[in-house]
């Protein structure tokens, strides 16, 4: 089981980027999936999780701006993210618990920046 992530980049503050994040491999249960973010030298913290029923949580500092959403038939966890600002700037992770194990993607970078 693997996740790959993909949308990072660079964006101009007040823009918006797409993540992707899609589960392959041997898969029998999908739970919660969800978004972390990592900023230099501290440690990786929530941005968003959903559930598989489609209930959602945000970190307060993304509340309005991102939105988190899943195709379960795809395996594939998205977060929109709007009004970017460049404090937003980290290395973004997907994570899910796939078959009742925890699994990362490799990271993206979004950096926000004029």
């Amino acid at each position: 089981v693997q996740l790959v992530e993909s949308g990072g980049g660079l964006v101009q503050p007040g823009g918006s980027l797409r993540l992707s994040c899609a589960a392959s491999g041997r898969i029998f249960s999908i739970n919660d999936m969800g978004w972390y973010r990592q900023f230099p030298g501290k440690e990786r913290e929530l941005v968003a999780v959903i559930t598989t029923g489609g209930s959602t949580n945000y970190a307060d500092s993304v509340k309005g701006r991102f939105t988190i959403s899943r195709d379960n038939a795809k395996n594939t966890v998205y977060l929109q993210m709007n009004s970017l600002k460049p404090e937003d700037t980290a290395v973004y992770y997907c994570n899910a618990n796939i078959n009742w194990y925890e699994y990362w993607g490799q990271g993206t970078q979004v950096t926000v920046s004029s």
